[in-house]
């Protein structure tokens, strides 16, 4: 399974393309393609499961970046990083429309591009979950500081797990990881951490189990004790004293136990 975030580069000068690629995979994510216009893009957009867009602004073609998003907007919505060198109130505004979750220019540096796949993730999680109206005047875009103005301590800000319709993008050091809710076998807590334990992987977060379930808002997840939620798509068999998840036994906790039965009704 391909648990890396998969991003769509927009930009025409092959060189820089080439280099932005190489440094997205070397940071552990997965570049699905590189367009140099806009009909390719839409092109790729429309073939591939695209997380994470990073469009130029002033690209080849009859579309420049800012038309070739609201194209490939029609087909389905995507967090969107503009990298560009044109800042002018003209060019923000129209970008603005679209509602960028980051905006940088260039040149740009390692740590800017780190922060702003954070808080595009991070602002397109938010969309989803609490959408406002699509008005330029309601949206303020985000420019991203240079690396010089400390923006590691503002990306240590970026909330650890991030939920977008069907996955979860979980931070691990500086990039994020997606894993499919689907995929999520049983969550453990401990104190201010929980463990979220995949098909494939663990991964362990700074996230009580409490603000972890009010951040998945998916129902198919069920405590059945202090410590530990399962999820229901992913039950082999339970007793009377412990779910089992594959090779993994859980204890039914007695307080849980009645709560939990009620997903199974009788027939």
């Amino acid at each position: 399974m391909n648990d890396r975030v998969n991003i769509l580069i927009i930009e025409d000068e092959a060189i820089l393309a080439m280099a932005l690629s190489d440094q997205l995979e070397d940071d552990g994510y997965n570049v699905i393609g590189v367009a140099s216009n806009g009909r390719k893009a839409l092109d790729l957009f429309q073939n591939n499961h695209v997380d994470l867009i990073l469009c130029d602004i002033t690209i080849k073609g009859e579309w420049d970046g800012i038309d070739t998003i609201r194209h490939l907007f029609t087909l389905r919505q995507a967090p969107v990083i503009y990298l560009t060198a044109i800042a002018d109130r003209t060019t923000i505004q129209r970008a603005k429309e679209t509602l960028p979750a980051a905006y940088i220019t260039k040149p740009f540096d390692t740590n800017q591009l780190r922060l702003a796949i954070e808080m595009a993730i991070n602002n397109f999680s938010v969309r989803v979950l609490t959408p406002r109206p699509h008005s330029s005047n309601s949206t303020d875009l985000i420019t991203v500081p240079p690396a010089s103005e400390k923006t590691s301590r503002d990306s240590s800000r970026t909330a650890p797990v991030l939920k977008v319709d069907d996955a979860l993008f979980v931070k691990q050091n500086y990039q994020f990881v997606k894993v499919l809710l689907a995929d999520v076998l049983y969550l453990e807590a401990d104190n201010i951490h929980t463990t979220i334990v995949s098909q494939h992987r663990k991964y362990a977060v700074r996230l009580s189990m409490s603000h972890l379930l009010e951040r998945l808002q998916y129902d198919r997840m069920v405590r059945i004790h202090r410590s530990f939620v399962v999820n229901l798509d992913r039950i082999d068999s339970f007793s009377e004293h412990e779910v089992v998840i594959g090779t993994h036994a859980i204890p039914l906790g007695r307080n849980y136990k009645e709560e939990f039965m009620q997903h199974f009704p009788v027939c």
